[in-house]
């Protein structure tokens, strides 16, 4: 039996929020199970950038995003920052794929340094030190020496770093546009499939295998 993909998915609290929204929209559509973990500052930043309040509670977050999305219960699941006894804080259970989107230079700072003070960066340290697949969308400018060195220090182990900056070789016409460039950057690592954009070098949204 084919096991179902899991993916934990961390909003913390950068700017950028349609980001994280639209990648979360997308691995549900997919029937991906999503692990969920918000910061309260990533609270904050969705309510001021997306006109969405997300409840403090875990249980009421859940509820509004299943209703939200349409989708099974078994697809979502949305811990607190405390809840040492979810799956992610563990080895043994977490999934081997992470997506941190957006993600603060405060948050890559706390996983660079291994605080692990509470459940998204506990979830990061499981991923690296479990040789899973962890990306960070940070989305900062100007980035200082501490921001890059940071960076630096998790890319050496790994770490996928995919800065919130879209292309725009695909000519967007709208915000949307940006938004799904980064997002089908996102599923592309996942190994997930999707027709949000045109790849450089072809003319539709089908990867038919006609270059021009």
């Amino acid at each position: 039996m084919q096991t179902q993909k899991q993916v934990t998915l961390a909003f913390s609290g950068a700017s950028g929020a349609p980001y994280g929204w639209r990648l979360l929209e997308l691995l549900l559509a997919q029937g991906v199970q999503v692990h969920l973990l918000v910061s309260s500052a990533a609270r904050v930043v969705f309510a001021t950038e997306h006109d969405i309040k997300l409840p403090a509670a875990p249980d009421k977050c859940t509820q509004m995003l299943l209703a939200h999305f349409g989708c099974d219960s078994s697809l979502l699941k949305v811990y607190g920052k405390d809840d040492w006894f979810s799956p992610v804080a563990s080895g043994s259970a977490a999934p081997k794929q992470m997506v941190i989107c957006p993600c603060s230079t405060g948050t890559v700072s706390s996983i660079a340094t291994g605080a692990s003070d509470n459940l998204i960066e506990r979830a990061a340290d499981v991923v690296i030190k479990e040789g899973g697949q962890l990306i960070l969308v940070p989305r900062e400018s100007p980035l200082s020496a501490i921001h890059l060195e940071n960076l630096l220090k998790l890319a050496k182990l790994g770490v996928t770093i995919m800065p919130a900056a879209p292309g725009f070789y695909h000519q967007p016409k709208q915000i949307s546009d940006l938004v799904d460039f980064m997002v089908a950057r996102i599923l592309d690592h996942l190994k997930l499939p999707h027709q949000l954009v045109n790849r450089w070098g072809y003319d539709n949204r089908q990867d038919t295998g006609e270059q021009h």
